[in-house]
């Protein structure tokens, strides 16, 4: 029997192949497309794999011009799908006309089932031909299992991802041509609006208003030290509120020496495992340790491809009774994590945590194959790590912690202490490296003992406005709310970046971020709305549940859209007003000193740069920081009364720097001292395009002199240059050391 498979990308391919023909495969090419080909159990196959969606949905040519027509025409136009890639089809077509069976392996999700069948259906197959394999891990068991156990394709399942697909195009040309038209940013310079990406902005815009619209309130603690071990006690009434108050309690117990034990109790506390992992909760605790989302993915798809991690687009937290959890651990006994997958399968019992969501599609995230750091490197070494010791945590006994309480009576006054003591690591044994240890330790008392009163103190503080968002944090908020799915959340925050709505770890939003919610909020009826999303979300579950059709989600989505398009359209006007001014405000850097105009960022094909808006009278012009996030302010140089900016690095303490480079505050911190080397230059300190630290010559090219800098903390100059090979000798926090890293007085105190 001849078999053609249809696999989603070239490493799924590859690896399935290796799997069915235990490594004896063939290649040829097939129209310009590569196909693999091999035998197993009597039967030849072809395999080939696509690039994702190798059909592109978009409008007929007729609606391309976005000014020719009302940009709510498009609510209702039809759309098409293209062909991306014409090799691949073409050799499906040629391939599936000799086949007996042609099999779908694309990953099996809404989006996988989606484009096996409109790649089928668009090739010409007899559908009577396709099947479907479904598999969760690239492993030989899984691959082998879903090949001998095919079922039908789902067509409920592809039509939900379809549903999405013709959702977001209109949702998202109609709302772009409109915003974009009103606010006369056209070509590259467009703004992007979509039906997920600005409820999500909304949620950054109104966390930045919270943020600045804070007002800190004081307040006051009293505590005091205690006993052998000077452990904490705090006033039972913290915090006070009045200022006077806490001076009264201080004026009560400053002259006590001892306090007496009032109530003392030790118990045993059980901490409970973590549940395993889901898409969200990896990509969240991947953001703790340096992964931005969008990054985690990506090597989560790597390493399911090379077939080391089960499918890592999930929603299930509850490993099924099917899936062999003994049997992984005996695969991770060839790995870097021998020693704790057999001290888990050395438990008498193994009852894995689970958690609150259960789905049949996919398990949960856990590692199908051995790794070592020797032969994995980097980030991606992490991410597997991080989903190895999360799986051994869910199969570890729970922790255990001793929790002790003691009340004493100062002078009247009621203190309380609390004492935290693991007892038992259980899973945080596999997993401690990515928690923070909380020991407090409290001298063993019995109530009416008599304790030494170490000190006593009364501290002022302030409350604090709510955290902002990181992209961990966002990609919680989000499938809380249910905006987008686990597979396009982290594409939505990078796309908030790229469009520069956001800016920086914290994701601060920016003038025209701001503006853009501003103006959906009063004009687009509720299209910033998380509820209107989540509603649509719902409605595109349902689908594949059979609870609704496609045409009955997308009229529905149609409706909302119109409705929201045409009061947007009658308010264009004003939509352009505030947006314009937002722009001009994100873009305005302060007051040309030559002639009076503005100086504001401007586009060029080298990159960004600070310009005069006087431009060509006025040719005034200074470079913009490299590789960092640069924020306006309202300050002035002091030494040569241009404007400042505000300067942030990863690794360094932000700096409010003038705008001229060459400006005398500018060249205190950076010129570091005399070129070793040519003697006419100086050496002095400068940034990559990705924003990396190093030191070098000012008589560049003639001179090529260079130094590495650490990427982290001040570098500042100290006006020394270095007993034994000339070199500037810089200060590095509280030490200074000479600049070469290869000269011989490296490490020797200065």
């Amino acid at each position: 029997m001849m078999k053609l498979v249809i696999t989603e990308k070239a490493n799924a391919a590859r690896r399935i192949s290796t799997i069915l023909s235990d490594g004896k495969t063939d290649r040829t090419k097939v129209g310009g497309a590569n196909v693999i080909n091999f035998v197993s159990g009597g039967d030849e196959y072809n395999v080939v794999s696509l690039r994702g969606h190798i059909l592109e949905l978009d409008y007929p040519k007729e609606y391309s011009d976005w000014e020719a027509g009302s940009p709510v025409d498009l609510v209702y136009a039809p759309q098409v799908k293209v062909v991306k890639v014409r090799s691949a089809l073409d050799a499906i077509a040629k391939l599936a006309e000799a086949s007996d069976e042609v099999i779908i392996a694309t990953d099996y999700d809404r989006e996988g089932e989606l484009i096996g069948l409109e790649t089928v259906r668009a090739a010409g197959v007899d559908m009577s031909k396709v099947k479907r394999a479904r598999f969760s891990a690239l492993t030989k068991g899984e691959v082998e299992a879903a090949f001998a156990n095919l079922s039908p394709p789902d067509e409920k399942l592809s039509d939900a991802a379809e549903a999405r697909q013709i959702i977001d195009l209109s949702w998202g040309a109609v709302l772009t041509r409109l915003i974009s038209l009103a606010s006369g940013q056209k070509g590259k310079n467009f703004m992007s609006v979509g039906r997920v990406q600005s409820p999500t902005l909304k949620l950054l815009v109104d966390r930045d208003e919270e943020v600045r619209g804070f007002v800190p309130k004081p307040y006051w603690e009293v505590s005091c030290k205690l006993g052998m071990l000077a452990f904490r006690a705090d006033h039972a009434s913290n915090p006070f509120w009045e200022k006077g108050d806490a001076e009264r309690v201080m004026a009560r117990c400053e002259a006590a020496e001892t306090a007496t034990v009032t109530s003392y109790t030790v118990e045993t506390k059980e901490e409970y495992r973590p549940p395993p992992f889901d898409t969200t909760q990896m990509q969240v605790e991947a953001n703790r340790i340096g992964i931005p989302p969008a990054a985690a993915m990506k090597l989560a798809e790597d390493l399911y491809t090379g077939g080391y991690i089960s499918y890592p687009r999930t929603e299930n937290t509850e490993y099924p009774k099917s899936l062999g959890l003994r049997s992984v651990l005996e695969r991770l006994r060839d790995s870097d994590f021998k020693r704790e997958a057999e001290e888990i399968l050395a438990q008498d019992r193994i009852v894995p945590s689970r958690g609150r969501r259960r789905t049949t599609d996919h398990p949960p995230i856990y590692p199908t194959a051995a790794a070592k750091s020797s032969n994995m490197k980097g980030d991606k070494w992490k991410l597997y790590e991080l989903i190895v010791r999360r799986f051994l945590a869910t199969l570890a006994p729970n922790a255990e912690a001793e929790i002790t309480e003691c009340v004493v009576d100062l002078a009247g006054e009621e203190f309380r202490a609390e004492g935290y003591a693991q007892k038992k690591e259980g899973w945080k044994r596999y997993y401690g490296k990515y928690l923070r240890r909380n020991d407090r330790s409290v001298d063993r008392l019995r109530v009416g003992d008599g304790v030494d009163v170490r000190g006593l103190s009364m501290e002022g503080l302030e409350t604090k406005p709510p955290w902002r968002y990181n992209q961990g944090s966002l990609i919680q908020e989000m499938d809380r709310l249910n905006l987008g799915t686990k597979s396009t959340r982290h594409d939505i925050i990078s796309k908030l970046y790229s469009r520069n709505y956001v800016q920086g770890n914290n994701m601060v939003p920016t003038p025209s971020g701001v503006a853009l919610v501003k103006s959906l909020e009063v004009h687009g009826g509720g299209i910033a709305e998380p509820a209107m999303t989540a509603q649509l979300e719902d409605d595109m579950a349902l689908i594949a549940n059979g609870g609704k059709t496609l045409d009955e989600v997308v009229g529905e989505s149609q409706a909302m859209l119109h409705r929201a398009a045409t009061q947007m359209e009658r308010d264009k006007k004003e939509i352009g007003d505030e947006i314009r001014s937002a722009l001009r405000a994100q873009k305005h850097i302060g007051t040309c000193k030559e002639c009076g105009n503005a100086l504001s960022i401007k586009r060029s094909r080298n990159g960004n740069f600070i310009g005069c808006d006087g431009y060509p009278d006025c040719t005034v012009t200074f470079p913009m920081p490299r590789g960092a996030l640069v924020e306006t302010t309202e300050e002035t140089c002091e030494e040569c009364g241009l404007p400042k900016l505000r300067i942030i690095r990863r690794g360094v303490p932000p700096q409010t720097d003038c705008v001229d480079p060459k400006c005398p505050s500018n060249v205190a911190k950076t010129d570091l001292g005399p070129c070793p080397k040519c003697g006419d230059g100086r050496i002095v300190m400068m940034y990559s395009r990705a924003g990396k630290r190093f030191a070098g010559c000012s008589g560049w090219p003639e001179c090529d002199v260079s130094y590495p800098l650490r990427p982290r903390g001040n570098v500042t100059p100290t006006g020394e240059s270095c007993e034994e090979c000339g070199a500037p000798v810089i200060g590095y926090g509280r030490g200074k050391s000479c600049i070469d890293m290869k000269c011989p007085s490296r490490g020797k105190k200065k």
